[in-house]
C-alpha cells in the first residue's frame, strides 16, 4: 500500500564518487585561490616582472577562482543526475591529468607527493564518468 509519498531511492554509488572528487577539487582550487590573495596582501607581489605583475596575479587568482566554481557546479550536477555535471568533471579530470602527470614524474619532493595525488583523483574521476551505473542514470535521468 502506497502513501503517495515520493520514495527515497538509494543514490547511484559512482555518481557519488564522481560528484565527490569534484567537490573536494572544486573546494582546493578556490581555497587555493584565496590563499593567493591573503599572500597577495600580506606580502605583496613578490617574484620575476615576467610572472609577477597585477595583471598576471589578478589572472591567476581567477583561473583558479572560475576552475573550483565550475567543478563545484560539475559536482552539483552530478549529484542531481545532470549530464553537463559529467561533461564539466570529464574535463576537469583531463586538465588535472595535464598537470598531475609532470608532476609526478618530478624528481621527489612534495611535488611529486602532489602530482601522485592528482593523477589518482583524476583516474578515480575519469573512472566515475564513465562507470556503467553512471551512464544508465544519466541517460535515464
Amino acid at each position: 500500500m502506497s502513501d503517495g509519498s515520493p520514495r527515497m531511492s538509494r543514490p547511484v554509488t559512482s555518481l557519488v564518487v564522481g560528484a565527490s572528487v569534484a567537490a573536494v577539487e572544486g573546494v582546493g582550487l578556490v581555497v587555493y585561490s584565496l590563499y593567493i590573495v591573503v599572500q597577495l596582501v600580506r606580502l605583496g607581489i613578490t617574484g620575476p616582472a615576467d610572472v609577477s605583475n597585477p595583471v598576471s596575479v589578478g589572472l591567476e587568482i581567477a583561473i583558479f577562482a572560475i576552475f573550483g566554481a565550475a567543478m563545484l557546479l560539475g559536482a552539483y550536477g552530478l549529484w542531481r543526475v545532470r549530464g553537463w555535471g559529467r561533461s564539466l568533471l570529464v574535463l576537469g579530470q583531463l586538465l588535472a591529468l595535464v598537470v598531475g602527470v609532470p608532476l609526478a614524474t618530478a624528481e621527489g619532493g612534495w611535488d611529486r607527493i602532489a602530482g601522485i595525488a592528482i593523477v589518482v583523483a583524476a583516474i578515480t574521476g575519469l573512472v566515475a564518468a564513465f562507470w556503467p551505473t553512471t551512464t544508465s542514470a544519466i541517460a535515464n535521468s
